[in-house]
């Protein structure tokens, strides 16, 4: 199986992709975590690339628009089964994210994956898990 035919765990539209690359212009490098809650509800939060600290419990879906693109572990195993698709409507968002000056919000969007591309998903990561444990020995 090739790497084009597993699907990406995190997508963007084009609206959120041209707004993250003006974003980049304005902040330089950048990277997102889907927020679990708290002060800023269920969102994609970007951050300029690294003032975000990633710990053993976020995993990195993948990157949008050359961005890492980071879940909570929690979050991750309730949403496995999904592509998270990256929007961008009208309104304020989480106020520590750098889209809320630019009158816009990141915002969430998911489709289940179908079950060619959850069994392409799970063929790849078993793929990983052996290379690494490989890798250690």
């Amino acid at each position: 199986m090739t790497t084009d035919q597993i699907p990406a765990r995190v997508t963007a539209t084009d609206a959120a992709t041209a707004l993250i690359r003006k974003l980049k212009d304005i902040h330089g490098p950048l990277m997102f975590h889907q927020s679990g809650g708290c002060c800023d509800g269920s969102a994609p939060m970007c951050f300029p690339d690294g003032e975000f600290k990633t710990g053993d419990q976020d995993v990195l879906l993948g990157e949008i628009e050359g961005s890492p693109f980071y879940i909570g572990r929690a979050q991750f195993e309730y949403w496995r089964h999904t592509q998270l698709i990256i929007d961008v409507v009208d309104g304020r968002g989480g106020m520590f994210s750098l889209e809320g000056p630019e009158g816009k919000r990141f915002l969430t969007r998911s489709r289940i994956f179908t079950d060619d591309e959850w069994n392409a998903l799970k063929y790849a990561e078993q793929g990983n898990e052996q290379s690494k444990t490989e890798a250690r020995t």
